[in-house]
């Protein structure tokens, strides 16, 4: 899936068929200032997606962190702020 690119102006210039382009036809957009990109317009669904694998990942290292406690690894306080 090829990710089309706008500059900012443009896509302020054109936001309606912009918003189209992404909930409709469901192509990613970068949008670029400068010639740098500064942000990403993907479909809802696609940010669902990615919060849900977000999520998953969240759990797993939640589950490893407690399983480690469980075992007999403890941390003071400070080792938990300089993130062990």
């Amino acid at each position: 899936m090829s990710i089309k690119k706008i500059n900012t102006q443009d896509a302020k210039d054109n936001f309606t068929d912009l918003i189209n382009t992404v909930a409709h036809d469901k192509e990613r957009v970068i949008l670029t200032r400068r010639g740098h990109d500064i942000v990403a317009l993907i479909p809802a669904e696609e940010l669902q997606l990615l919060q849900n694998s977000q999520d998953k990942l969240d759990v797993k290292e939640a589950t490893e962190a407690l399983k480690e406690t469980r075992e007999g690894a403890a941390y003071s306080l400070d080792q938990l702020k300089e993130g062990v």
